[in-house]
């Protein structure tokens, strides 16, 4: 019978092209699952295969677990109980209790062959995949099999791939046959086997084939530094020459455009706009808004926002047909951008402007003029006017030492004063708002500042409310309220 095994091993692995061990596994498990129908309950079975002599073992075994976690006596076994058997036994192990092994010929022949079977076919497939991955292609080209509810089922050499049907390019009809390129956009791996999922509207692919058609990527002379899609409409690539004698853009575009245009044909017509890449992030912006001119340009690095400044004849320009060129810039660059006209730039200085003259004429009792010398000075917060270097405030020609040290000496006053009063205010929170689910600690002092100190001060409030008055999103201040409100239902009941 033990040779009866070794051979059966011997077949399947040379047929199935697998490991020796993989095989073994499987008749392990067919094996212990015939076994485990000896007994009316489910239990647990471990079989052990000698890889030399073929001879095997059966077990039944217990989890072992705390005594007061004991809840399936079938497989699980107490912690005391165990120690009477095992003395150093331990919670997690196992205790097991050798069986009859079950006859060869008594095995139920159909669960043993689709027991292995099944095994051998996933190793195949995790090797397939393997092979497949140590190629590290990220570019895949491949024969549509079949069309499952708009999902295209792609075979590429031994590989079958997935194209969902939300990665497919707007409009483009693909039909069983065809040849289809796409970008390898990861593997899942589930319940069936590893899966391997592709996508034709992620900025990967475009990237890839600018890389195929474009050899000087590949030597390294060039770089796409990022890219953004719209997909079957317009893209925009970002591109930086490691060579000061090749043009990136040029290149790129090819002899008569024949690079560029491979591109866009396999895109199914996407234009694609070709930027110059940039370190600086506003000149990156600036090529990314093209063929808008930018007039101005203000960056606001805590925000990672910038706001641009066009005339009113490039506004329309450089928003696009449903904001669509200021947003692939955005997504290209990786920056906030938001758009507006000269008026509405001075508009927002001035209101910003504003703001500050008042802080400062309130909190450093100073009148309009000398608030408006430490705004034309770039001054535009107190801890600014507190702590920055006295000798740049001395360097101020309006300003003489006495003026400067009394600042300073207001603004930390202030700064100080606003400190006690936060704390105070925290100090007041009544403990169930501080405890609720998703309460933070920024949140409540924001809130403390706007006077909602008590569970009910915040349950009184509308959404809109809380969004006004916090900054939240609408997300999280709705399931929020609804958390403060819990205890009115439940003193009603």
């Amino acid at each position: 019978m033990s040779r009866e095994i070794l051979m059966l091993v011997d077949a399947l692995a040379r047929e199935k092209n697998v490991a020796k061990d993989i095989v073994f596994g499987a008749l392990e498990l067919a094996l212990a699952s015939a076994t485990k129908k000896r007994f009316p309950e489910d239990v647990e079975v471990r079989v052990t295969i000698d890889r030399e002599s073929g001879e095997y073992d059966t077990f039944r075994r217990w989890q072992v677990v705390a005594d007061d976690a004991l809840e399936f006596p079938a497989h699980q076994i107490a912690l005391a109980d165990a120690q009477k058997q095992i003395a150093d036994i331990q919670s997690e192990d196992y205790i097991e209790e050798q069986l009859e092994p079950i006859e060869w010929g008594r095995i139920g022949a159909q669960t043993a062959k689709q027991v292995i079977l099944q095994k051998i076919r996933d190793a195949e497939r995790e090797q397939i995949l393997q092979d497949f991955l140590a190629r590290n292609e990220k570019l895949i080209s491949g024969t549509v099999k079949r069309i499952d509810r708009g999902n295209v089922i792609i075979e590429s050499g031994r590989v079958e791939a997935l194209l969902p049907r939300e990665h497919q390019i707007p409009r483009e009809n693909i039909r069983v046959g065809d040849r289809v390129r796409a970008c390898l956009l990861r593997i899942d791996r589930g319940v069936r086997g590893p899966q391997v999922i592709l996508s034709r509207t992620s900025p990967e692919f475009i990237m890839e084939l600018f890389r195929l058609e474009v050899p000087e990527i590949e030597q390294g002379l060039l770089e796409i530094k990022s890219a953004a899609r719209d997909p079957g409409i317009r893209a925009k690539i970002g591109v930086k020459s490691n060579d000061q004698r090749i043009d990136p853009i040029g290149t790129c575009v090819g002899m008569r455009g024949s690079r560029v245009q491979a591109v866009t044909q396999e895109l199914g017509g996407e234009r694609v706009d070709i930027i110059l890449w940039s370190a600086d992030p506003a000149q990156f912006v600036i090529g990314a808004l093209a063929p808008a001119e930018v007039s101005s340009i203000v960056v606001d690095e805590d925000r990672h926002s910038m706001d641009v400044v066009v005339d009113e004849e490039n506004l329309a320009i450089a928003i696009g047909r449903s904001g669509q060129n200021v947003r692939l810039a955005s997504e290209l660059t990786g920056w906030a951008i938001n758009l507006m006209t000269r008026e509405d730039a001075e508009r927002k200085v001035e209101e910003e402007t504003g703001s500050v003259r008042t802080l400062f004429m309130e909190k450093l009792d100073v009148d309009e003029d000398v608030a408006n010398v430490l705004i034309e000075e770039g001054f535009t917060t107190l801890e600014q006017v507190a702590y920055v270097p006295i000798g740049e405030m001395l360097e101020i020609e309006a300003f003489d030492e006495p003026i400067v040290n009394e600042l300073r000496s207001r603004a930390k006053d202030a700064l100080l004063v606003e400190q006690i009063r936060d704390e105070e205010g925290m100090e007041q929170i009544e403990p169930a708002l501080r405890d609720l689910d998703g309460m933070d600690p920024d949140l409540l002092a924001r809130l403390a500042q706007a006077g909602i100190r008590k569970l009910d001060d915040l349950a009184d409030l509308a959404v809109d409310e809380l969004v006004e008055l916090s900054g939240i999103d609408e997300e999280r201040a709705r399931p929020l309220i609804s958390k403060a409100r819990e205890h009115w239902f439940a003193d009603e009941q």
